[in-house]
């Protein structure tokens, strides 16, 4: 093989995160996808670059041998840039240090850097060559982004919706961020510790930065559902859980509350302004309250009026997300993770299906975990149908952890 040129590019992949909201005993980009830790998945982008690119991988200090030995099993299967300069270095305490010191690490020629997380481990080759080669064309900083689909409110302290965001400026943006060397260096010297976004440092330090078209696989792995989508995109099928000798349990919940034209409506954790409110000790939304009764019968712990008394003052106006995010803590607790929940909403307002995938979102960010929602009438029938309230039914599957605590765990 002939000697390739000094590269003029520099990829410093941040690969120091714990990962806690991940659930994982193992620092996040050391999790495994599909039987392969996910530093490694992202590493492939990278190395299936157009040119060649000196490497910088920033890993824990605890994993700086396991991160050179993926970094060397990627490199003996991508020949094209075998010759490329690679190097690991110990991160710091915060991502902002992690990458200063993978600054450090940087030949002398280098002109262009793109800094990545290890979490968006799916990111194709091909949008690091784009961000290199707008950086290239314009000398300026260049992050992908994606444009942002769901319509964006403004809210108070108390949900309360302040307006509508023009979504049409915003975008979502994304990694690997590329930057001119100099323009990248100067600004990291100066930034705070606690700045999580390097564009954001290179535009109060007075340059300019763009967004060019993003890729949706850049998505970033931070909660056990994005994981479980990574491996869904990867081919790898979740093992079923009788397969691998654990028996689910199945819960099931019901609550039900009267329309109060007093109180403001929430519901499956939304704010629904202009819609009749829901009486109840709490902010009544029926949705969150049948998913809580539906996880604690599951894991054997009561129900909601045991656990959450209408005596306890702390409960008074309380929204569901408080409700929703204990009776995870307590499942949790009790050796469990959640495999699925399922709602059915029966009455005649509000309308779910313009806010469905948006309620479902929520829910599934609150519990970790796939929430699916539904909505029926009774044909004019009962005190549903009277339009005198709303009924929540609710069912829940469990998994016990097996070894370790709380976490997903669907090898296959």
């Amino acid at each position: 093989m002939t000697d390739s040129p000094a590269p003029l590019v520099a990829v410093v992949v941040v690969a120091a995160g714990s990962g806690t909201r991940l659930g994982n005993d193992e620092p996040k980009a050391f999790v495994p996808i599909s039987a392969r830790p996910m530093l490694e998945w992202a590493l492939r982008g990278v190395f299936g670059m157009r040119e060649p690119a000196q490497v910088i991988v920033v890993a824990p200090e605890s994993k700086l041998a396991d991160a050179r030995s993926i970094c060397e099993s990627v490199v003996g299967v991508a020949s094209s840039v075998s010759a490329a300069p690679m190097q690991v270095v110990a991160g710091g305490s915060s991502r902002s240090e992690s990458v200063r010191r993978g600054l450090e690490a940087l030949l002398p020629g280098i002109r262009i850097v793109l800094v990545h997380d290890a979490a968006r481990a799916l990111t194709p080759a091909a949008l690091f060559d784009s961000v290199v080669d707008a950086v290239r064309a314009t000398g300026q900083g260049i992050i992908p982004g994606l444009p942002v689909v769901d319509t964006i409110k403004s809210v108070d302290a108390d949900g309360g919706i302040l307006g509508t965001v023009d979504r049409s400026q915003l975008a979502a943006v994304q990694t690997p961020q590329g930057f001119p060397r100099d323009m990248l260096v100067g600004a990291t010297a100066q930034a705070r510790d606690d700045a999580t976004d390097d564009a954001a440092i290179v535009a109060s330090a007075g340059h300019r930065v763009s967004v060019v078209a993003g890729d949706q696989l850049a998505f970033k792995i931070t909660t056990p559902w994005d994981l479980r989508r990574a491996q869904l995109l990867l081919g790898e099928q979740p093992v079923a859980p009788q397969a691998a000798g654990i028996t689910p349990r199945v819960g099931m919940g019901v609550d039900v509350h009267a329309f109060d034209d007093s109180s403001p409506l929430w519901l499956a954790g939304l704010h629904w302004p202009g819609e009749r409110g829901l009486s109840g000790h709490s902010d009544g939304d029926a949705v969150s309250h049948a998913i809580c009764d539906a996880l604690l019968a599951a894991a054997g712990l009561g129900d909601i009026g045991g656990v959450f008394g209408t005596s306890d003052g702390r409960f008074a106006d309380a929204h569901g997300e408080v409700f929703l995010s204990e009776a995870l803590r307590l499942v949790t607790d009790a050796g469990f993770r959640i495999g699925n929940v399922s709602v059915q909403l029966v009455g005649n307002r509000p309308k779910l299906a313009p806010r469905r995938a948006e309620a479902e979102a929520l829910l599934s960010s609150i519990l970790n975990a796939p929430v699916s929602l539904s909505a029926t009438t009774t044909d004019a029938l009962g005190f549903t149908g009277r339009g005198e309230g709303v009924a929540a039914l609710a069912t829940a599957l469990l998994v016990p952890v097996t070894g370790g605590g709380a976490r997903l765990n669907w090898e296959a």
